[in-house]
């Protein structure tokens, strides 16, 4: 049955400071594509944004935060890399369907605030609603039941009350069979529910949706007023390379592609 109706909605009002605010997700960040964590690091140095918005599944897999305090983990070099961004502009986060795990660890290791999902944000006298997307690709009926037990926070304390080691094998069969999917062909990324966009927006009154999870970029008119942006997936190892940013200034969004150098 299709949702119909909208979820509670967090609210942020942008400081009077922000003149830029950068919107990216879907990074999938792993150990097997360094050239993606060091496109992250070098659009952190070089973004003139006031602050920065990740919009879920920054990383491929997150198996727990205490993964971040063991001696050499990618996590660590992530969350180290994060941190030092995290003092030079705001950072947000928001979890998506493949790091629902991040928690406080996460926070306090990086200073990144975590948004609820989905967030109203305040800017430049308009209201924009933010999301992952993935809770309103309705299509995916049986990923639908997986996120309704994942989002449970009982199921959660449950799978990380378990040994580290064990978490990370799960994670790694979970990623050697997305990553058989993929090469067969068989990877159909559902699309966002359009009726229940338009109910999203019109309960948060704001005139735009941004949000990724699809890895189909584009910008699509729902009704007269009513509109979603997708971010792009980020991949610096495809061919050609993908990676970029949409840009909300006051004169409105742009899109900005991102070239490792």
């Amino acid at each position: 049955m299709p949702q119909t109706v909208a979820p509670p909605m967090a609210e942020l009002v942008a400081p009077a400071g922000w003149h830029t605010v950068d919107f990216l997700a879907d990074l999938h960040l792993e150990p097997a594509q360094p050239a993606t964590l060091r496109a992250l690091q070098q659009y952190l140095d070089a973004t003139p944004a006031d602050a920065v918005f990740l919009l879920g599944d920054l990383f491929e897999v997150w198996v727990g935060d205490d993964a971040i305090d063991e001696p050499g983990s990618f996590e660590g070099e992530c969350c180290a890399l994060l941190a030092r961004a995290a003092q030079r502009r705001a950072l947000y986060f928001m979890h998506g369907n493949r790091d629902f795990l991040v928690g406080t660890g996460f926070t306090r290791h990086t200073g990144i605030a975590v948004l609820a999902d989905p967030t109203v944000l305040g800017f430049a006298g308009r209201r924009w609603l933010l999301s992952h997307g993935d809770a309103l690709c309705l299509n995916d009926v049986e990923y639908q039941r997986f996120r309704a037990l994942a989002r449970n926070p009982a199921w959660q304390a449950q799978l990380l009350a378990r040994p580290l080691n064990e978490r990370r094998a799960q994670g790694r069969s979970a990623r050697s069979e997305s990553e058989a999917r993929k090469q067969a062909g068989s990877t159909v990324y559902a699309d966002v529910d359009a009726t229940a966009a338009t109910t999203w927006l019109r309960a948060a009154q704001a005139g735009a949706l941004i949000h990724g999870h699809t890895h189909l970029p584009a910008d699509h008119v729902l009704a007269p007023g009513l509109a979603r942006h997708v971010l792009t997936d980020w991949d610096l190892g495809a061919h050609p390379p993908r990676a970029g940013v949409l840009r909300l200034t006051a004169d409105g969004l742009q899109r900005v592609p991102f070239t490792l150098t």
